[in-house]
């Protein structure tokens, strides 16, 4: 039996060479994710370890318990503690770091690089061991500073040019004594680092005298184990609290891989789709090949095969076959990982040096995926044909599936498809993340139960397509007939695309219907023409708002100031606003009573108003950070949203309670509106300065409708793999159906029909199935882009669904295009059948 299986596999090169390639696409797809993520992780983890090449025992403040009515806080890390810290025997030196925000801005004034990933630093006297210069010397005083070269190169910059800068303050205009290279992890992903000399660096991030860590270097013989116990001796235990280099390094490490676990198992999600749709395409193919050589395992099971030999050299072959996909797709896989690689370099997602990773467990995975999926699809058609009794396939009278199973298939897949629907109906009601689960299990259901049931869905919805077909004639009429012939091949076929449109025309429902909610709340919410912000989500002093309110044209002006206290000993978040203007600012929904803030009189939204049983006009007593009470008088209950929610209190009550009041945002309105001219003098007003934002609403819409456009085109391009899969599935299915009907395409060209007939046959075959597939991909779509919509709607009180109609029917051209491109050759082939030869087929 092994070697009837193999002689097979090799009499059956071409009817298995779609089936090695679904498999090999799948398997390419997983082994390139975990080539690419690891070969990320490693790269990001060397880097890593390179930063902490100059610390092997970083000494760092000790957080100190509050006592009495006292608050927590760090003990300072002072000259005195490096000093100590370096003449420890084991000690080749000691290091103060400093750290802070940087902004700074390129020749054209914005802001270089990412606002989270732009940092300073202090470089450590004349000659800092962290920062090999390539170019110039250290800085000196609040003029010089250095710029890492990644930054330089990118900006423009080089030593002698004065730039503009920012930390937390006014706008400085210090020039570049140097350049340096470092490991650093922002600026290799995109960030910039600007260094000071220490005693700048500490005046200007607001601790003079002071340090962050103190970075100890061991001298040479000495671990860092022992180097660590030494200073612990030397340094007063309640002050500071000592980690190894190696530690670190360790913990550095293991966040790298836990941030990188989100983007494995995201990519991997879309290569268990590509894996899913192959499943269909591997026993579709199996199907088939069984089928036709029903009577050649019928004769086998006469001379003495038994069941479980005839179903064991069925799996046989898909282990050959499993077993040369996955070489094959591990090899693309690491093809696909390097240019993974190479891609995210390109989208301004600079990657870490380092070679490419093909671990054992990527080897295994491939050969695991590659054979399994395989053998696991071919079991059933291999059981199936195993089942047949001798004399039944030597007269075919097995080829009608019976009633029974026809009744026993459709009754599990409405049992499967209502299941889906009630349980994502069910998650649809339920709160945030609370529902995830259950829709994510009602949708699994719906798409098992849609796919057990496509091959009766397949028969009237085909029929819809009759009309359309007599426009071409007999070919036209023909194509319907062999359409519906095999259902359960056509719902096979048809399944593999409907997969991948449901999950590409759900993601576009979702991020459409997103991106006009988000719209519709700047609208809605936000009366102001700018919103003033921090570039790092930092916040910002109140001398901004005050600067503005100087500026000419300016009409009222609000901060969103952030601040908690307690009402009946339970943590309430406040937003501090100037009452008398920010009406003007914003427009909320008011439930109860009026939006009127100022004095002891507050705005509360709906959940925390029904949290303490508080209407307008209720009275409560809050307690301020400073320990201070006062009574308060709910004023009015208004809807919350992304933008604001808790206790809205004017902040000439909340001011004298806060030690240093900060605004997270201020709102702006103008005489003239906005326009580029009076964003450019709101800019000048505050020094042009790189690290403070001047946004209207348009461009917050544009900030985030930037981040849905690349994660849906990323989508896109993943999902594209189980699209390509799909199209194999039509082109395998279409050319085994030319091969099975080759004795009824040659009794056609013998009365009559011509190649061209038979080619236009074949392709309306193959736009009817494809199509057929798409209508069902795009229903799907729709109502999973919905029900997730209702899910996010229960948090977003704009939330509104969009249908991208535009979209859809590319969506639509697409799946009509995967049909006619799939025929191409199936159709060709058809068509050069030899009529006399095809007739005498058996």
């Amino acid at each position: 039996m092994f070697r009837t299986a193999l002689r097979n596999v090799s009499a059956h090169k071409a009817r298995l060479l779609m089936t090695v390639l679904a498999v090999m696409l799948g398997v390419a797809f997983v082994s390139g994710t975990l080539v690419f993520t690891n070969s990320l992780s490693d790269a990001l983890q060397k880097q890593s370890a390179k930063g902490f090449d100059h610390v092997d025992v970083a000494v760092t403040p000790e957080w100190k318990e509050a006592e009495g009515d006292k608050a927590g806080e760090y003990p300072e890390l002072t000259r005195a503690l490096v000093d100590d810290s370096a003449a420890v025997p084991g000690a080749a030196r000691a290091i103060g770091t400093v750290q802070g925000f940087t902004a700074i801005a390129g020749k054209d004034g914005k802001l270089l690089g990412d606002g989270f990933q732009s940092q300073g630093g202090n470089y450590w006297g004349p000659k800092d061991p962290r920062y090999p210069l390539v170019s110039g010397r250290a800085p000196k005083g609040e003029g010089e500073i250095l710029i890492d070269s990644e930054t330089a190169e990118r900006a423009g910059y080089k030593v002698g040019d004065k730039v503009r800068m920012s930390v937390d303050g006014p706008v400085l205009e210090p020039v570049i004594t140097g350049v340096f290279t470092t490991d650093d992890g922002n600026v290799a992903a995109g960030g910039s680092l600007t260094l000071f000399d220490t005693a700048t660096a500490q005046k200007l991030f607001g601790k003079p005298g002071t340090f962050d860590e103190i970075a100890v270097k061991a001298k040479d013989g000495v671990s860092d184990t022992a180097l660590r116990a030494q200073l612990e001796k030397a340094l007063p235990s309640d002050l500071v609290e000592t980690t190894t280099g190696t530690q670190l390094a360790d913990d550095q490490a293991e966040a790298i891989a836990s941030s990188m676990s989100g983007l494995k198992q995201g990519l991997l999600v879309f290569a268990g789709i590509a894996l899913f749709v192959g499943t269909f395409i591997i026993a579709n193919t199996f199907t088939m090949l069984v089928a036709q050589r029903t009577k050649e395992l019928a004769l086998m099971r006469a001379v003495g095969a038994s069941r479980r030999q005839v179903t064991r050299s069925v799996l046989i072959e898909a282990f050959v076959v499993g077993a040369v996909a996955a070489v094959a797709g591990l090899v693309a896989g690491v093809g696909i990982g390097a240019g993974l690689r190479s891609l995210m370099g390109t989208l301004d997602a600079p990657m870490p040096d380092g070679p490419l990773v093909v671990s054992p467990g990527t080897v295994g995975s491939a050969f695991v995926v590659g054979i399994l999926v395989t053998m696991l699809a071919a079991w059933l058609p291999g059981r199936r044909a195993a089942k047949i009794p001798p004399v039944a396939a030597m007269s075919a009278v097995h080829a009608q599936a019976t009633t029974k199973s026809l009744v026993l298939r459709n009754t599990l897949g409405a049992l499967f498809s209502a299941a889906g629907v009630a349980v994502v109906l069910a998650a649809t009601t339920m709160e945030g993340s609370d529902g995830q689960a259950p829709m994510g299990l009602g949708a699994v259901l719906l798409i098992i139960g849609v796919f057990v049931l496509t091959p009766l869905l397949s028969r009237p919805l085909i029929a819809a397509a009759a009309p359309v077909l007599r426009v071409f004639g007999v070919s036209g009429k023909l194509a319907r007939q062999n359409s519906v012939r095999n259902p359960r091949r056509t719902a096979a076929t048809a399944s593999a695309l409907m997969i991948g449109l449901t999950l590409i025309t759900g993601m576009t429902v979702m991020a459409g219907s997103l991106q006009k909610s988000i719209d519709k709340m700047a609208a809605s919410a936000i009366e102001a023409d700018y919103m003033v912000s921090m570039a790092n989500g930092h916040p910002l002093s109140p001398d901004v708002e005050k600067e503005l309110k100087r500026s000419g044209g300016v009409t009222a002006t609000s901060p969103m100031r952030n601040a908690y206290a307690l009402v009946d000993g339970e943590d309430e978040y406040l937003t501090g606003v100037n009452g008398a203007t920010f009406g003007e600012l914003t427009e909320f929904t008011v439930v109860q009573g009026t939006f009127e803030i100022g004095g002891t009189r507050v705005a509360v939204d709906e959940d925390t108003a029904k949290s303490y049983g508080w209407k307008a006009g209720s009275d409560f007593t809050i307690v301020y950070e400073d320990d201070e009470k006062q009574k308060l008088t709910v004023s009015g209950v208004y809807q919350a949203n992304e933008m604001m929610s808790g206790i809205v209190i004017d902040t000439a009550t909340l001011d004298p309670h806060e030690e240093e009041p900060a605004d997270m945002m201020v709102m702006v309105k103008t005489a003239d509106g906005t326009s580029d001219a009076v964003k450019d003098s709101l800019e000048k007003a505050l020094g042009s300065n790189p690290a403070i934002k001047v946004q209207d609403k348009q461009d917050l819409s544009n900030e985030i409708a930037k981040m849905f456009t690349l994660i849906l085109n990323m989508v896109y391009g993943l999902l594209a793999m189980a699209v390509i899969v799909a199209v194999l599935g039509v082109i395998n299915t279409l050319a085994m159906s030319v091969f099975e009907r080759s004795q009824e395409i040659g009794m056609l060209r013998a009365i009559g029909l011509d190649r061209k007939g038979v080619k236009r046959m074949v392709r309306l075959e193959s736009l009817v199935i494809s199509m057929f597939g798409g209508v069902l991909g795009l229903g799907l779509g729709v109502f999973f882009g919905w029900a997730a919509g209702e899910l996010v709607g229960s948090s977003m009180a704009t939330y509104e669904l969009v249908l991208p109609w535009a979209r859809m029917g590319i969506f639509l051209l697409l799946a009509a295009v995967v049909g006619v491109l799939a025929a191409l050759w199936p159709a060709r082939r058809a068509a050069r059948l030899n009529m006399l030869q095809a007739i005498k087929a058996e």
